[in-house]
């Protein structure tokens, strides 16, 4: 899989010219085999990128900008959301590919993986717990930590009145 990053070699712009070099930069520091493919140069590049953006994702004028990010065929996203997924340390997900060993996002994807194959502990049959259920937990738990026979300090005038009877 071959992650395609459609970019403007020639554009005016500087904020897409640092989202493009963020992106790039990203993917070479990476070791991410990936390709660029200059919309500015090439039409059928430009045609591509704008008929494969989904819907729901092209801005209101209906022309996406660069750059876009594309895993094969599968649109990945846009600058916004690979930031965001950056962000997150969810980059390999978000390009929909496999993190590499010893990363952050390998290691809280095995994370998520251990949670979900612990089997429940005595006590533990429903991992969900309204916010009812956890405060009457609580409540509980406070009135089993404070010994029910401990007896209140004796103030002044209770003193004085044990010491008359």
């Amino acid at each position: 899989m071959v992650i395609k990053v459609f970019l403007a070699t020639s554009s005016g712009s500087t904020a897409i010219k640092k989202k493009q070099q963020d992106v790039v930069g990203f993917l070479e520091a990476n070791g991410i085999d990936h390709e660029q493919l200059d919309i500015a140069c090439n039409e059928d590049n430009r045609m591509w990128m704008r008929e494969n953006v989904p819907g729901e994702k092209k801005p209101t004028n209906g022309i996406p900008l660069p750059p876009q990010i594309f895993n094969d065929q599968s649109y990945c996203g846009d600058y916004e959301t690979f930031f965001d997924a950056k962000e997150q340390n969810q980059v390999f997900a978000f390009l929909g590919l496999a993190p590499p060993p010893g990363s952050k996002e390998e290691d809280e994807l095995l994370a998520i993986e251990d949670e979900d194959e612990q089997p429940a502990t005595e006590g533990e049959t429903d991992l969900h717990v309204s916010e009812d259920e956890e405060e009457e937990e609580l409540n509980i738990e406070d009135d089993e930590e404070a010994p029910e026979d401990e007896e209140e300090p004796i103030t002044e005038d209770e003193d004085e009145t044990e010491e008359d009877s």
